[in-house]
């Protein structure tokens, strides 16, 4: 991956091979999410977590207004606009980049006029609609695959290749982009875990992770914290699954990832700092 950088608003963000991964925050502000749903749904709380987060050395804070969890029903433009805006407003001159996770092209052409730093769409900028809301902006993008929409894709997701099928649906969706006059330094990509996969195909994403990187030649965001290939592998429930996912990060970093998404952000910066040290190649 020969990128320096990426693009992100007012930020640049280094991402050449060799530097620590960023750590991106998860800031839910949900009542519904897997993982922490309703802990900070409320402006207040969220804002003391987003404070909490740059305290422990996070380097994007990436807000969630629609809970993504398999089986969840879909949430209306209004009701997302209305938990996500007010932390918005509330955190856009913190310091750090923020980023936005949705898929609705009017919440981002919203998130957007108030200056938000990165959208991250699950849907791959697939919607009528995605490419031309962020195509003006000078925003970061992450391109993520999902097989299926979330009230579905975890019922018998098939691939014949896991690893080329997601591959080839980000070159896809990354050269239509490019079509569209977006500048590849705007650019990263996510394999999706989890998000119509089994365990199987989660664990051949994570162990071929340097290939998709080769094979796109992009800055790759890893998004595995507690989640259910987590427990898969270590046979811990929800609540205890923050060991696994620190080696699920490590992994990735080892491969080449250039942002983690995490929700343990402390334990997150120092085990990368600590892996970064010791690595024998720097």
């Amino acid at each position: 991956m020969t990128q320096a950088f990426l693009k992100c608003g007012r930020f640049r963000l280094p991402v050449q091979p060799g530097r620590r991964p960023l750590v991106m925050g998860i800031l839910n502000v949900t009542p519904d999410s897997f993982s922490d749903g309703g802990r900070h749904h409320c402006l207040e709380l969220a804002l003391t977590h987003a404070e909490q987060m740059i305290a422990d050395g996070v380097d994007i804070i990436d807000i969630g207004g629609e809970s993504t969890r398999p089986g969840i029903a879909p949430l209306s433009l209004q009701e997302e606009l209305e938990r996500v805006m007010p932390v918005i407003y509330a955190l856009r001159d913190c310091g750090k980049p923020i980023s936005l996770d949705t898929y609705k092209p009017a919440v981002m052409r919203e998130a957007l006029a108030a200056e938000v730093d990165m959208i991250n769409d699950i849907n791959g900028f697939r919607a009528e609609g995605a490419i031309d809301a962020v195509k003006d902006s000078e925003a970061g993008l992450c391109v993520m695959h999902m097989q299926g929409q979330p009230q579905t894709m975890q019922q018998e997701p098939r691939y014949e290749d896991v690893v080329t099928e997601v591959a080839q649906f980000l070159q896809t969706q990354v050269d239509l982009m490019r079509a569209a006059g977006i500048g590849r330094e705007r650019i990263c990509i996510d394999p999706g875990f989890g998000f119509g996969k089994t365990v199987e195909h989660n664990l051949a994403l994570l162990k071929n992770t340097r290939r998709l990187i080769d094979m796109l030649d992009l800055p790759l965001l890893a998004g595995m914290s507690r989640k259910s290939m987590i427990g898969a592998v270590t046979g811990k429930p929800l609540e205890r699954r923050m060991a696994g996912s620190l080696g699920a990060a490590l992994a990735a970093a080892q491969q080449g990832a250039m942002i983690i998404r995490v929700h343990d952000v402390a334990e997150t910066v120092d085990a990368l700092a600590m892996w970064q040290a010791g690595r024998a190649d720097r």
